[in-house]
């Protein structure tokens, strides 16, 4: 059950995540993060989403899939293709 921000909820194998803001109100609003993505493709940035939160989550994938709001075989599909394309995917463990 996710918590309050500080306490972001990340599954029993997740790490947690120091530079995320301790409230809410410290958080970097839209208007400031959309910026730094422009030029960037809508792909491009779910894999780096994806694989980022998978090795928070140290490869466990069910976790990784919840906390993105994604079903485990979404997640599946995604990784298999990111490692078709060759990316490096965090594995499990």
């Amino acid at each position: 059950m996710p918590r309050e921000y500080d306490d972001v909820y990340l599954g029993a194998d997740c790490v947690a995540v120091p530079e995320i803001p301790l409230s809410v109100s410290q958080m970097p609003s839209p208007h400031e993060i959309v910026p730094m993505l422009i030029g960037s493709t809508v792909e491009a940035i779910e894999r780096e989403l994806v694989l980022q939160t998978l090795a928070r989550c140290h490869g466990n994938r069910t976790h990784a899939a919840r906390l993105l709001g994604l079903s485990v075989r979404t997640m599946r599909n995604k990784i298999r293709q990111y490692a078709t394309d060759g990316a490096d995917v965090p594995g499990h463990g």
